[in-house]
């Protein structure tokens, strides 16, 4: 059976060594993959072809007869690759591209949530400068704070959380004049400030049954203690132990079934991963974002505690069979810390060695996930923001922290950043 996992990213890395377990795949091409992906060896191998090209990636899955298309980030499900893939036949894990709405249109998403009675932050959508500034200037003191979001995608970094009158006039301007999200910021997405604690939540779907990954927690500001400007993702836990089975139970009864339902009563029904960003509190559960994919640094905390067949799940969903296969997690905990790039999730330099050391643990217990990287004459060298995710899994959760950040002192490259604290909100 040959796979096609679509990206470059630590997510991709760790989907294709989830998949690299099934006993019944023989190729897997990592389109176009990265460092540690060209060095796994065996059946895994990079595919010369970008994640945004999706007529070379559909001329190489017919052309080589791909059995399964898995697709990692979020800007080809924009460009329509599943819809692509579908109109010739080919079997593809992933939403359509008005599906994958719920991602890449805030303003979409939001919309959806009100009409279907699913529990979201307040909002209004702008699409100029002046109204939105005009509407800002209306509020009270004490309406603050108010989250400002770029509603296309930013790469996870188009939201601002102003705690101030003057901050969200300096992101509404960022957004529509300075244009630092450029085209994504065609619409500005201003939400009331959802209280609580985050937690991320990922089903498995085929529009109408639904399997759910551990749950896990992200962390997204750059800084310790969650300050600082947002980034893709510095770390990640599961499961969440905020997410108890009550939570849970309120996230499937009040989001998940309604929000399949209703993508399929409006016509475009969802398929693939869907990741649903909740806020928590007092153990009410509602919606900060969805994505239309797994998450980047969660998808390498929560795969390696799939214990079932990841691809026989796949399958499954695409033959209408999901509820009829296992889907069993392991016992015990994840963590994953991500090495970034000295100056990210700003302007920050490319092209360091990557070094792991002797020491570094080579076990199934602690996995090494690349993200920037890529193999230069055998040299492995930095090409990104986020770089590395080492991912520990231990029987407990304290274990697997212990673990992955004992790991990282063997693995680095001149500039690393990486935060210290992730997974410390679980013992809080």
């Amino acid at each position: 059976m040959k796979v096609l996992v679509i990206g470059s990213g630590a997510r991709e890395h760790a989907l294709a060594l989830t998949v690299a377990r099934s006993e019944n795949v023989t190729e897997i091409h990592v389109a176009p993959g990265n460092g540690g992906t060209a060095t796994m060896g065996g059946k895994v191998r990079n595919l010369a072809c970008k994640a945004t090209d999706v007529d070379g990636l559909l001329a190489f899955a017919l052309d080589e007869s791909v059995d399964l298309t898995v697709v990692g980030p979020e800007q080809p499900l924009e460009l329509g690759v599943v819809d692509r893939f579908r109109e010739k036949g080919l079997r593809i894990i992933g939403p359509t591209r008005l599906a994958a709405r719920l991602e890449t249109s805030k303003a979409f998403a939001k919309e959806f949530m009100q009409r279907h009675n699913i529990p979201t932050s307040d909002y209004r959508v702008f699409t100029d400068s002046s109204s939105a500034a005009g509407w800002i200037g209306g509020l009270s003191d004490a309406d603050f704070p108010k989250v400002v979001k770029a509603s296309g995608l930013a790469a996870g970094k188009g939201v601002v959380v102003a705690s101030t009158r003057e901050e969200a006039l300096q992101a509404i301007l960022d957004m529509f004049e300075a244009r630092i999200f450029g085209d994504a910021a065609d619409e500005v997405v201003i939400e009331s400030f959802l209280r609580g604690e985050e937690a991320s939540v990922f089903v498995l779907t085929d529009g109408t049954d639904y399997r759910f990954f551990l749950p896990s927690q992200d962390h997204k500001r750059i800084g310790e203690g969650d300050t600082g400007k947002n980034t893709g993702g510095m770390g990640a836990y599961a499961p969440a132990p905020l997410v108890t089975p009550d939570v849970m139970r309120r996230v499937e009864e009040r989001i998940v079934r309604p929000t399949l339902e209703g993508m399929r009563r409006d016509g475009c029904p969802y398929t693939g991963f869907l990741y649903i960003g909740l806020m928590i509190d007092g153990g009410e559960p509602s919606v900060v974002e969805y994505n239309a994919r797994l998450g980047d640094p969660e998808a390498q905390a929560v795969l390696p505690l799939l214990e079932s067949d990841l691809v026989a799940a796949l399958e499954a969903s695409l033959d209408g069979a999901l509820p009829d296969i296992p889907f069993e997690m392991k016992p015990g905990a994840a963590t994953t810390v991500v090495l970034a790039s000295g100056g990210y999730p700003d302007s920050y330099e490319t092209g360091k060695a990557v070094t792991v050391g002797p020491e570094f643990p080579v076990s199934g217990s602690v996995q090494l996930f690349h993200a920037g990287t890529t193999s230069d004459g055998g040299v492995l060298r930095t090409s990104g923001g986020r770089v590395l995710s080492v991912t520990a899994v231990a029987p407990t959760l304290r274990q697997s922290i212990d673990a992955a950040y004992g790991a990282v002192e063997h693995v680095g490259f001149d500039g690393a950043y990486y935060r210290r604290d992730i997974g410390a909100k679980a013992f809080s």
